[in-house]
């Protein structure tokens, strides 16, 4: 029982500094979401005149459709909170491959595809704008991303970067804690050996006492012994 206590409160000295260190690094675990602010497309792709059916999505998550969307050279602006905000979210500072479309019966038309990571928000107020001449304009919204950002452009190389330094972050932290709970278990299993010994003495003396006592009721003590 005491080396199940003593466990516990390792395991909860373990916990308590891993939540420490990811304090000290923001940048490692996070929530961050995206909601779109303005938008404006300058071209569709539909070769007969109607009103295009435009929709924004990421790799591997649903399609987000924007049915405010339906004429060119308009500027559509947001207020955050329409019923199909947010567009995405990041767990952590990995990017995503992202893209806004052009649905149509048979195939889906591509306005753009690119790399939307967090490290693009670095304005103030959490914006991060992309315009693609003859394609649109558009203007995104992550305030949780703003300490993510990087102070030089972002170009891949500085996502390289980023990312080496977000992976050297994870290995250390991961090290701490390992030898931290290591080091706890050495502390754990010392402690339940030193008990085991104190146990042992004080069964081995006893069953010395009990022998005593023993030879008391039957007479055979130091002077018996002499007759």
């Amino acid at each position: 029982m005491p080396l199940r206590r003593r466990l516990n409160s390792r395991a909860f000295h373990v916990y308590i500094f891993s939540s420490i260190l990811l304090s000290w690094f923001p940048g490692f675990m996070m929530s961050a979401i995206v909601t779109l602010d303005s938008i404006e497309i300058y071209n569709t792709h539909e070769w007969l005149p109607s009103k295009p059916t435009v929709y924004f999505q990421c790799k591997g998550e649903n399609k987000t459709y924007l049915p405010d969307v339906k004429n060119t050279h308009i500027s559509y602006t947001f207020k955050g909170e329409e019923s199909w905000q947010p567009l995405t979210e990041f767990p952590n500072t990995k990017c995503k491959r992202c893209g806004l479309y052009e649905e149509d019966i048979l195939k889906s038309d591509i306005f753009d595809e690119w790399e939307f990571c967090p490290s693009d928000f670095t304005n103030p107020d959490g914006s991060y704008n992309k315009f693609i001449e003859n394609g649109f304009n558009v203007t995104f919204l992550c305030p949780d991303c703003v300490p993510l950002g990087s102070d030089s452009n972002h170009a891949s190389s500085s996502h390289n970067g980023g990312k080496g330094m977000h992976v050297a972050v994870v290995i250390l932290i991961s090290a701490l804690v390992s030898t931290v709970f290591i080091l706890g278990l050495l502390a754990a299993y010392k402690y339940w050996q030193k008990r085991k010994r104190e146990q042992d003495q004080a069964r081995f003396l006893k069953l010395f006492e009990e022998g005593d006592d023993i030879e008391d009721e039957l007479g055979l003590g130091p002077l018996g012994g002499v007759i």
